[in-house]
Parts: structure tokens; C-alpha cells; sequence
């Protein structure tokens, strides 16, 4: 069943205005077409993109930030140059994840922030790449275990008890931590930017509704939508997806309309066998996450499809999506690819972990991260992390060696 609503259209269409003018006069001020040949504006215009303070490349800039959960020591690894870059201690990190270009610690103390130095801006029709100095931001003001989800504009941090900061990002653009704003209610569960609005849940964990807030937190038109038990979420390009104990909820925005609309699995899932962690490449609408030990379920949202492939046991798991393998890491220490349709093995390098299996405290422990032509595991106890073209039967195309464990890992510039 489909569950449609409308917000205010006049504030919707003047916050699209606003921000098409503003993206207009920061980025694309020299018009889109960039092959016309030389520009007639006078020497003094600003160059189409132009970012201050940063480099505009024509390749994806791609970073790995790593963390040693043990030594608190981070680095910046470029897979442009091969060199790795230190940054500042994380002591007591526990996970790690990200926005595309800033990377967030959990640790002890707060959220530590780390400018990679490297994203992209879509613009729809083209897209600008970015590599700028990595830098240490600071420490968001908050309790250990925090959620964190970010858009170009606004960072969300939500807290064990399920209160929630606002973050300019634009503050932590410039290097440092900007005042924040605190959004009215308590949310089950991380509350997610999308489509110049706030989505949350609201409720207690048994059964939340969908909720959603414009970008100054008042509350607008919300699809009558609940989910039960929620864990986990995700934003493609089709929408955002809540993991809930019967499957999948999404949550679409098109124009001011929000739409709600259930995947269930389509068979009885005990809840140990639940999706509750996803995974996949930035940009694809292909979603991986582990159905217990020893299979992994694929959520295809545009086919709005679930498909439980059985793998051996599962340390980690993801996919590049549009026909790829579905990338798993098992307790042998080996990288398996699984035909997504038939569910058998088409590939699987020799063990590439010293100690299969293992995983930290926390989120720590061997990952998968993919783009468009690689995927990266990290191999804490052997210091290294390998990149695999996932496109050529699992070819490990470098090994590169590291002086710290690097249990934690995220890839950004995409």
C-alpha cells in the first residue's frame, strides 16, 4: 500500500528557490556548459565550480580514513597518490562513518570530525570533483554512541535518548564546529536530511511513525506510516529506506509530495535473520545487509524486491548494485562474489585477512567499501588494506601496508 501526503507547497518551492540560488552563485556561476570554449566574462568572473580553498579535479578524489579502535592513531589514506596522511588521535573509537567527505568518529568523549579533503558535488547534469587539505574539525558536543546523518547542508546528530542537533555544514566546512540548533521531540533512531527536509521516527521502538520536519524543525504533512521495531536506514536515489521488523519502508519525495511505501520481505524472518545494517555504493539503489551468520539479504528498492542469497559465514558484506557480484567476506578470510539472481559463487580470491572472522568492539572490524570500479577491505591484524576490481573475478589490484591496525574503516570523495 502506498501512503501519499502533500507539505506547503509555497515553502517547499521557495526553499527550492533558495537553494537553486545559492547553488547557482557558488558553483555554477560560469554557466554549465564548460566546452564552448574560452569564457567571454572578464578575468576577475569565477570559474564554473569554484570552490574556495579547493583543487577541481576531472577523476573521483578518493579517500580512505582509518582508525586503530586499540592505539586511537588515525590516518587519510589517498588511493589517488598512495600516500596515507595522519590525523588526529580518536581514542576509544568504536565506529566510523560518513557523508561523503567528512568522516565521524564515535568515541568516549563526543563525535570527532575529519575533513577528508575530498567529495563531489552532483549538479544532475555533470559533476565536480573535489581534493582539498585534510584537516581535524573538532568534537560535536555529544554522548558516546551518537547518530549521525549529513546532507550538503545540514548535519543531524541524534543521542542515545533520541534528542537531535543541527549542524550548519557549511560550519564544518570552514574547519570548525558551528553552533547548533536542537530539534523539538525524542526519535527512535538516527533522524535523516532528505530532500531540503528532516525524516524521523517518532514513538517508541515497538511501533515509530514517520515524521517529517522542514529544515527549520517545524513539523509538516507526514505519510500515515508506521514501522515496527526500527534498525537501520539508508538514502538512494529512490528514496530513503527504514529498516523495520517486516521488511522495508520507503520514504520518497517528489515536488513536496512524501510518499511511504512498505517492501516485506515476503516470508517469515526470525528476528535474528532481520536486514538491520545496510550496505552499498554511493549512489546505486541496491542494498546488502546480513540475514544472520550465513546468508545476506539484497534489497533491489527500485524493483522493490527482496533476495536472501545463502554464502557461507558473514563478517561483511556489500555490492555494487547494477548487475555486479554481491561481495562477501566470510570467516575464511577469503572475498566471495555471489551472483545476485542464481545466488551461486562466480568468484572468490585466495584468505586475505590474518584473522578471519574477527571483529572489534562496536561497528569495528573488517568492512567492504565500494565504487564504481573497486572495493576495499581492510585487514586490522595484517595492518593493510586491499583494493579488488570486483570486475575482474576478484583481482586484488594493490595491497597497501599501514602503521596502525585499521580496524575502522569509510571511504569518501564520492
Amino acid at each position: 500500500m502506498v501512503l501519499t501526503v502533500r507539505t506547503n507547497t509555497t515553502t517547499s518551492r521557495a526553499s527550492a528557490v533558495l537553494v537553486l540560488t545559492a547553488l547557482l552563485a557558488a558553483g555554477c556561476a560560469g554557466g554549465a556548459d564548460d566546452t564552448s570554449g574560452p569564457a567571454e566574462d572578464p578575468p576577475s568572473a569565477t570559474p564554473h565550480g569554484y570552490v574556495e580553498g579547493a583543487k577541481e579535479a576531472a577523476e573521483q578524489q578518493t579517500r580512505l580514513l582509518l582508525g586503530d579502535p586499540g592505539s586511537g592513531h588515525s590516518r587519510v589514506l589517498d588511493l589517488i597518490t598512495g600516500k596515507v596522511h595522519r590525523t588526529a588521535d580518536t581514542a576509544g573509537a568504536t565506529r566510523l562513518t560518513n557523508d561523503g567527505r567528512f568522516g565521524y568518529f564515535d568515541t568516549p568523549r563526543g563525535t570527532h570530525v575529519v575533513d577528508t579533503g575530498a567529495w563531489m558535488v552532483d549538479h544532475g547534469d555533470h559533476v565536480h570533483y573535489y581534493r582539498a587539505a585534510i584537516r581535524d574539525v573538532g568534537d560535536l558536543p555529544v554522548g558516546p554512541h551518537a547518530e549521525v546523518r549529513s546532507d550538503a547542508t545540514v548535519t543531524a546528530v541524534t543521542d542515545r535518548d533520541g534528542r537531535t542537533r543541527l549542524y550548519d555544514r557549511t560550519g564544518l566546512e570552514d574547519g570548525g564546529v558551528p553552533a547548533a540548533r536542537t530539534l523539538d521531540g525524542v526519535h527512535s533512531g538516527a533522524v535523516v536530511p532528505y530532500e531540503e527536509h528532516l525524516l524521523a521516527l517518532t514513538g517508541d521502538d515497538g511501533s515509530a511513525k514517520v515524521t517529517v520536519y522542514d529544515r527549520e524543525g517545524k513539523r509538516v504533512a507526514s505519510p500515515d506510516a508506521e514501522c515496527d521495531e526500527p534498525r537501520g536506514d539508508a538514502v538512494t536515489r529512490r528514496g530513503v529506506v527504514l529498516g523495520c521488523a517486516d521488511g522495508a519502508l520507503l520514504v520518497s519525495a517528489d515536488d513536496g509530495v512524501f510518499t511511504a511505501l512498505k517492501i516485506p520481505y515476503g516470508e517469515e524472518t526470525p528476528a535474528k535473520e532481520r536486514a538491520t545494517a545496510f550496505r552499498h555504493r554511493a549512489g546505486s539503489d541496491t542494498l546488502a545487509a546480513p540475514a544472520g551468520d550465513r546468508a545476506v539479504w539484497v534489497l533491489d528498492v527500485t524493483d522493490r524486491t527482496w533476495t536472501r542469497v545463502e554464502t557461507g559465514p558473514v563478517v561483511a558484506a556489500n555490492t555494487a548494485g547494477e548487475g555486479s557480484a554481491l561481495l562477501v567476506l566470510e570467516t575464511d578470510g577469503a572475498l566471495h562474489g555471489y551472483d545476485i539472481t542464481t545466488g551461486k559463487e562466480v568468484a572468490a580470491t585466495e584468505p586475505l585477512l590474518v584473522a578471519p572472522g574477527r571483529t572489534g568492539t562496536g561497528g569495528s572490524g573488517p568492512v567492504i567499501e565500494v565504487d564504481r570500479s573497486r572495493a576495499y577491505v581492510n585487514d586490522p591484524e595484517g595492518r593493510r588494506v586491499y583494493e579488488v576490481d570486483y570486475n575482474d573475478d576478484l583481482r586484488v589490484a594493490r595491497t597497501f601496508g599501514l602503521d596502525i591496525e585499521p580496524g575502522l574503516m569509510t571511504e569518501t570523495g564520492r
